[in-house]
């Protein structure tokens, strides 16, 4: 199976900071008809997203189950839904202390995707990550997928290396989609080799 690994805030739903209000949560313009086409395309849909906010006290863990509720309801009006929603609620400068630390699914870290991956059976050299900033780049690569950055003004430190640069630049995810659709296409679009978690 191959996957579509979808960043949250930026990417799929409108970025509102630290947000778990489902009031405010709004999918991403062309969200909806990006999503439909990968599944006609065949690939299954994950999340892959840090919340902060949990290491820092913002909300708690419980607070993001009506937000992920919101989010299906959305979905679910477009005509598609998820197949996993995973989330970090680790950093190392938070102040909740079992939440405080340095992990591997934090993002650039890819350990969220490698656990999607291993539960679902996932082909990670057929599958994308997709994201608004280069750490989900880097996740991507380091777990073996292919990438693409949604080009929206919310990378602005552009801190380029061998990982964190991405296979395509779009504009949007609806423009995402029909690029990797036009891919799909042309089995023999050269793509870089990635080997997993060992890059330098």
């Amino acid at each position: 199976m191959r996957a579509i690994f979808l960043d949250k805030d930026g990417t799929l739903v409108e970025d509102v900071p630290y947000n778990v209000d489902p009031g405010l949560v709004r999918l991403s313009p062309g969200a909806g008809d990006a999503l439909r086409s990968f599944r006609r395309q065949g690939y299954a849909l994950f999340v892959i997203t840090n919340q902060t906010g949990i290491a820092k006290g913002f909300f708690s863990e419980s607070a993001l189950q009506p937000m992920q509720r919101r989010l299906s309801e959305l979905l679910l009006k477009e005509g598609t839904a998820l197949d996993g929603f995973y989330y970090c609620p680790h950093h190392p400068d938070g102040n909740v202390g079992r939440y405080t630390r340095q992990c591997v699914c934090r993002k650039p870290m890819p350990g969220l995707i490698l656990r999607a991956a291993c539960r679902h059976r996932i082909d990670l050299p057929q599958s994308w990550m997709i994201g608004d900033i280069l750490d989900d780049v880097e996740a991507g690569r380091r777990a073996g997928c292919k990438t693409v950055l949604i080009n929206n003004g919310n990378e602005t430190e552009w801190a380029l290396s061998g990982l964190r640069m991405p296979d395509l630049i779009a504009p949007g995810l609806s423009d995402a989609a029909d690029i990797i659709e036009f891919i799909d296409r042309m089995p023999a679009f050269p793509f870089h080799q990635t080997t997993g978690t060992n890059h330098s």
